[in-house]
């Protein structure tokens, strides 16, 4: 997953998380706020009446009774005073019952116990707990809908925000390792970023790019330069050993020689095929507008007629008369076709077969497969069968590994895809996808 969308879906998950939280507690925060607000109200109210007795004097309230109690029409608020004996409680605000003209009722009480002309009274205050109760609800939808709100924008803010910080980092990934053709030619300008950690990734990611494009040309040029000067001793050594057998040499020397000369012959197949790798690699290849790969995998069947006759291997090959791959190096793509073909028939079994097939997928590309009934690849080693000068464990045979690295060579040449699939002792296919 994305980093981008990790991040999307942790905001998106984190604000989800807080407003379930916040239902969960809703109720309970608006209960113990509405509580709080009237606690804060019954002590004002008792201000009240304390001034209006220091004030008027406590008669005011009594006007010659003993107490005095009052009550709204709905009986929500009450408030009465009366004198305390010696068991007076202290102050305190708590929910208690108290009957209302025969009604019993759940109120809010706030009880104060003070002294006025050196006697005991007791004042209380209270507010029905309905009364208390019946703005939860409408308050709870505003919360609800100022916090919904608060998130959605808060989510937005931090999706363009999360986006805008991170789009450096995907014009890196974009420009820098994504659709990059190996070797890296061109050198790509820094991305203009203000984040500290993702200029030191580009710089990073450029600085590093250019080691590998330095060291990759410089084993390129050796490749060429040694490829190049090793041909003219080799055909030199070459031209030795051939008039050497034109003199009458003795019978084991002239055995000796013939082995120098499988050998060298063996040398120069190399050092011709690294001089082909290092031309590939240093796009000497003109590319064609289209090759016919049927016309193409004929020319290569006829080349390899012999080798299949000496094997008794049946061929069989299935392409459209028409089929056709567009920007192309013919020649490249001939060898190419020719040593996959070839190692077919090189690892497979007596009197086997070879299927040679190519179709067009959906998505416009075209698929030439090479299947044979050989012996098969381990699965260990499918991984290093394009590496190059890797000795072959399928068979006696020596092998330089250069064939399939040339194979490679000319894919990557060209950005085509190879995949293997092969099971020891039932056969390989190999796909070449255009």
């Amino acid at each position: 997953m994305k980093l981008l969308s990790k991040l999307t879906l942790y905001i998106t998950l984190s604000k989800t998380v807080i407003v379930i939280l916040f239902i969960v507690l809703l109720p309970g925060l608006v209960k113990d706020v509405a509580f709080r607000y009237t606690n804060y109200s019954l002590e004002e109210q008792k201000k009240k009446v304390i001034d209006v007795i220091n004030k008027n004097g406590i008669d005011y309230y009594f006007q010659g009774d003993s107490s005095y109690g009052s009550y709204t029409m709905l009986k929500e608020e009450y408030i009465s005073l009366d004198r305390s004996g010696s068991n007076a409680p202290a102050d305190t605000i708590e929910t208690s019952r108290r009957i209302v003209e025969n009604d019993t009722l759940t109120y809010r009480v706030l009880s104060h116990v003070f002294i006025y002309g050196n006697k005991k009274y007791v004042l209380e205050i209270g507010k029905t707990i309905a009364a208390i109760s019946q703005y939860n609800r409408p308050l709870q939808k505003v919360a609800l809908y100022v916090l919904t709100g608060l998130i959605v924008f808060t989510l937005l803010v931090d999706l363009i925000f999360t986006r805008l910080l991170l789009r450096p980092l995907g014009v890196i990934i974009g420009t820098k390792l994504l659709n990059r053709k190996f070797p890296f030619k061109e050198e790509l300008p820094a991305v203009n970023t203000s984040t500290t950690d993702f200029r030191f990734l580009d710089d990073s990611l450029i600085g590093l790019m250019s080691k590998i494009r330095e060291a990759f040309e410089k084993e390129r040029e050796f490749t060429s330069n040694a490829s190049h000067e090793l041909m003219t001793p080799i055909g030199i050594l070459q031209n030795k050993m051939e008039n050497l057998l034109d003199n009458d040499l003795p019978e084991a020397l002239q055995e000796k020689v013939m082995t120098m000369m499988h050998t060298l012959g063996r040398l120069k197949k190399i050092v011709r095929s690294l001089l082909l790798i290092s031309q590939i690699e240093n796009d000497q290849f003109a590319k064609s507008p289209a090759v016919n790969i049927g016309l193409l995998v004929e020319e290569v069947v006829k080349d390899l007629e012999d080798r299949f006759e000496a094997r008794g291997i049946r061929v069989k090959v299935d392409i459209e008369k028409d089929a056709a791959i567009h920007n192309v190096n013919r020649d490249l793509l001939f060898q190419l076709v020719y040593n996959l073909v070839n190692n077919a028939v090189r690892y497979n079994k007596e009197n086997g077969e070879v299927l040679i097939g190519g179709q067009y997928k959906p998505d416009a590309s075209y698929i030439l497969q090479i299947k044979d009934s050989g012996i098969g690849i381990p699965g260990k080693d499918i991984a290093g069968i394009f590496d190059r000068f890797k000795k072959s464990t399928r068979t006696g045979e020596e092998s330089y590994g250069l064939g399939l690295s040339i194979v490679k060579s000319i894919a990557l040449y060209h950005n085509w895809e190879i995949k293997v699939v092969s099971e020891p002792g039932i056969g390989t296919i190999f796909s070449i996808v255009f």
